[in-house]
């Protein structure tokens, strides 16, 4: 059992870090943008608000190590002793908050022996907050109110939730083969890990991810899937865990409602 008052200070954390990326995102002078080695886009808002969550989280839990996206050039040698550490994006959906369309998220998750078992999701526009703990449920507040989600069964109405700007023609392939069998699906486009929380609050059923992402890109949000009775399956269909090899890149995956459904028929290599 994880205690309430972890969780607790882990939002108050999130919250923190969301207000830094306000002051920048809301500041109606140009964004800077650097580049990673990876060519993807880095803000002084991504660093803002790595500073905080990391200077927060190592006072919280001194003896659990942390690993954000702003850091990850932690070696392999000493990352697969972990048992037990955090996992932070800081700033989750870096084009998103360049495109000033609100859909992006500070991730922060417990990883215990691979699982995800502790995740929260922060919408900082908003000022939504999803979090979960494994076996102790999912929760969404908002305007100040909290409600518990959960995934719900696949119905004939099926809704597909797609990433809004890493749409790939494999993920159309996957679609037109599902819509082959259970005719026209709606889908929805939205950014960042906010597309696994719909499927955790049982507003859409499945979010297939047929591009590249990274382990921090989802952990907080399988967390918070996984306490709300989902799933999240790999390119084969095994749950996928965390820190086990030394790069850090997921395969392909699906973030999955109903875990009875088999929505494996549609996907092969």
């Amino acid at each position: 059992m994880i205690a309430k008052d972890l969780i607790e200070s882990v939002k108050v954390i999130s919250k923190e870090a969301g207000a830094a990326i306000l002051e920048i995102y809301d500041n109606e002078a140009s964004i800077e943008v650097m580049k990673k080695h990876d060519d993807s886009p880095l803000t002084q808002a991504d660093l803002a608000a790595h500073k905080i969550i990391v200077s927060a989280l190592s006072r919280l839990t001194p003896d659990i190590p942390v690993l954000s996206e702003e850091s990850a050039d932690i070696s392999w040698d000493e990352r697969q002793s972990w048992s037990r550490y955090w996992l932070v994006d800081p700033l989750d959906g870096t084009k998103e908050f360049l495109k000033r369309n609100g859909e992006f998220t500070v991730n922060i998750a417990l990883i215990d022996e691979h699982v995800p078992v502790l995740g929260v999701v922060y919408v900082p526009v908003n000022r939504v907050l999803y979090s979960g703990i494994l076996g102790q449920g999912a929760f969404k507040e908002c305007d100040g109110a909290e409600q518990q989600i959960k995934v719900v069964p696949v119905s004939h109405d099926i809704t597909v939730v797609a990433s809004r700007s890493h749409r790939s023609s494999e993920l159309d392939v996957w679609i037109k083969k599902v819509e082959g069998t259970l005719g026209k699906v709606d889908l929805v486009s939205m950014g960042s890990s906010l597309k696994i929380c719909l499927v955790a609050e049982g507003k859409a059923d499945i979010y297939p991810r047929l591009a590249l992402t990274s382990e921090w890109d989802t952990a907080a949000a399988q967390a918070v899937l996984e306490a709300a009775g989902g799933t999240l399956k790999d390119d084969e269909f095994n749950t996928y865990r965390y820190n086990k090899k030394e790069d850090l890149l997921n395969p392909f995956f699906f973030a999955i409602g109903d875990s009875n459904f088999d929505w494996q028929r549609f996907y092969s290599d």
